[in-house]
């Protein structure tokens, strides 16, 4: 397990130095900002009602609280490509003046990690205010024989099913998770949504599943206490330096790094396929959802955001509702911000090639 820390700490100094670089930093002068009178709008590249819709929704009125002026704060749904549609729009359009917020998600970061031809958008080029992370729970059924993570050993040549939703979605991280792990994994693809891999599962269709961490406590968590659902491990979560942890609505259970040791021992010099799982985790998982300013926003106006999400996620009434939607995850805010976010949306060049090259010639996705 020491390597594996002292690797994943690798990671988070090389994003903490990125973001050095990346992310300026911003002096303290959030009281020269006054939004009085004003509209924010807060850019949605999803439809309304999704995860993302919903989160900016339980936000907005915190943000317009806290910030300077208490502006209006409104959400503006811009759907289509997969959410890259409207994110290349926010990139080409949205002015630097503090009026115009963009919230995306692990399905807008994916693409642009994989070097989709469509991107147009430099997550390098924004400036992060929060990031939201969310979690997951890898099981299997019980049916296999085996009790926890550390007997994964035992399932090495056993042909598992999944479910998935497809190679580049969300589905992306189990994807190569599995893979690190050794483990054979048939890919089922055309599944609408993660609900769909749960109903296959109970069905007897799929053999390894995860489910987000709410879906997980609400379905996987009676399948566990009626004996047919074995949990294995969570995805874990990023610290503020990038660290990976254990996942805080599971602590009982290994993260994925720690699985891993399980199955294989000390890691060692840890090989590109892990590099690139771990930066498709940040992307998809640990910083999941983040809010960024458009490029060459005022520094002024850049510090009066994140003070004000600061202050938005300190609200006693943020707190006493926020578990519904947010979960027990601690939100990045303030000083904790740049560092996973550049994790969450960097990759070394060579990762991403092996991905691709991954992708290509064993479930022939094609990426221009």
């Amino acid at each position: 397990m020491k390597n594996a820390l002292r690797f994943a700490r690798g990671l988070a100094a090389s994003a903490v130095v990125a973001a050095s670089i990346a992310i300026a930093p911003v002096a303290v002068q959030a009281q020269e900002v006054d939004f009085s009178g004003q509209t924010v709008e807060w850019w949605i590249p999803f439809s309304e009602g999704g995860g993302s819709d919903v989160w900016a929704r339980f936000y907005a009125p915190y943000l317009s609280k806290h910030l300077p002026g208490q502006p209006n704060v409104i959400v503006r749904n811009v759907p289509g490509g997969g959410s890259i549609t409207g994110t290349n729009e926010f990139v080409a359009r949205a002015e630097p003046d503090g009026l115009s917020l963009l919230g995306t998600s692990g399905s807008t970061q994916f693409p642009f990690l994989l070097g989709d031809s469509r991107v147009q958008y430099d997550y390098a080029d924004l400036q992060p205010v929060l990031v939201s992370p969310t979690g997951g729970v890898v099981y299997v059924p019980a049916s296999l024989g085996i009790s926890d993570a550390s007997e994964l050993g035992q399932l090495m040549g056993t042909e598992l099913v999944y479910a998935s939703q497809g190679a580049t979605s969300l589905d992306l991280v189990p994807l190569l998770a599995f893979e690190v792990l050794g483990l054979d994994v048939r890919h089922v693809f055309g599944m609408t949504g993660r609900g769909d891999g749960r109903l296959a599962f109970e069905r007897g269709e799929a053999t390894i599943d995860y489910q987000t961490s709410s879906a997980y406590l609400t379905n996987v968590v009676p399948l566990v206490e009626s004996g047919d659902a074995v949990p294995l491990f969570s995805w874990g979560v990023l610290d503020g330096e990038g660290n990976v942890q254990r996942d805080p609505t599971f602590p009982d259970l290994p993260h994925f790094l720690e699985a891993y040791e399980m199955v294989n021992g000390e890691m060692g010099a840890a090989g590109i396929e892990l590099q690139a799982y771990l930066a498709f985790f940040g992307s998809g998982f640990a910083a999941q959802k983040p809010a960024m300013l458009p490029n060459g926003t005022p520094p002024e106006i850049v510090e009066a955001y994140r003070q004000a999400f600061v202050d938005a996620v300190a609200d006693p009434e943020l707190q006493a509702a926020k578990v519904e939607i947010l979960g027990e995850y601690d939100q990045a805010v303030g000083d904790e911000v740049a560092g996973v976010y550049t994790a969450a949306t960097s990759i070394d060049p060579v990762a991403r090639d092996w991905v691709r090259q991954f992708l290509s010639e064993n479930y022939q996705v094609t990426l221009e």
